[in-house]
């Protein structure tokens, strides 16, 4: 485990800080990690390998009581990059929820490239919104900064299976983002319901919407 630990921190430069640093602590493998035989943990940690050498990791994260899974860390080791084996991060991400019964898939993305953003995009993933502050990265020597991600999403669960809201119990605000994201669920042909006054954070936000549209 140390070699494992030792190469993740030299393919992930700055891991050692925010969400994901617990994956840099061998005794985060011992107690919350899933191993072949032993207790029925809820992190996975897939090994790329080329021949004897790695090539590089994935880490997923599954809620059993939500029946969803998380993306958690993926990476590439130095020698490996260029051959695109990233790009088939949201395939086995999807493969796995699928094998564990899980109803949805989602992880985060840097803003920093564009690479992880344009896998999920490619994969038929859907862009739902980006996160302030989520996380914490190293930007620099001692220098640390909460960062923006965006949050992707796959459904793996049937229509069938989601309750629709209605345009009653949602603000203008609300009603008109999740019409947007959502237009096969689209609340517009609900009848109207009488709403409050719209808030200054209602205006601006429906601006933005019409603006995207």
């Amino acid at each position: 485990m140390p070699a494992f630990v030792n190469a993740l921190d030299a393919w992930f430069p700055g891991l050692a800080v925010g969400n994901a640093s617990c994956f840099l602590r061998e005794e985060f493998y011992a107690n919350r990690v899933f191993f072949d035989g032993t207790a029925d943990h809820d992190f996975f940690v897939i090994l790329f390998k080329e021949g004897n050498r790695w090539a590089g990791t994935l880490s997923v994260e599954r809620d059993k009581d939500s029946q969803v899974l998380y993306g958690r860390v993926g990476a590439i080791s130095m020698p490996h990059r260029g051959a695109g084996l990233s790009k088939l991060f949201p395939a086995l991400m999807e493969a796995i929820g699928s094998a564990m019964g899980m109803g949805m898939v989602y992880g985060l993305a840097t803003l920093k490239v564009r690479n992880m953003q344009i896998g999920f995009e490619k994969a038929g993933w859907q862009l739902i919104g980006i996160i302030p502050g989520f996380d914490r990265e190293l930007i620099g020597p001692g220098q640390v900064k909460r960062v923006f991600e965006a949050i992707y999403v796959k459904v793996l669960a049937g229509e069938n299976e989601f309750l629709r809201p209605s345009a009653a119990g949602m603000t203008p605000a609300t009603n008109a983002l999740f019409n947007f994201l959502y237009p096969h669920a689209s609340t517009e042909a609900q009848p109207p319901v009488p709403a409050d006054p719209p808030t200054a954070g209602d205006r601006t936000l429906r601006t933005v919407v019409t603006r995207l549209r």
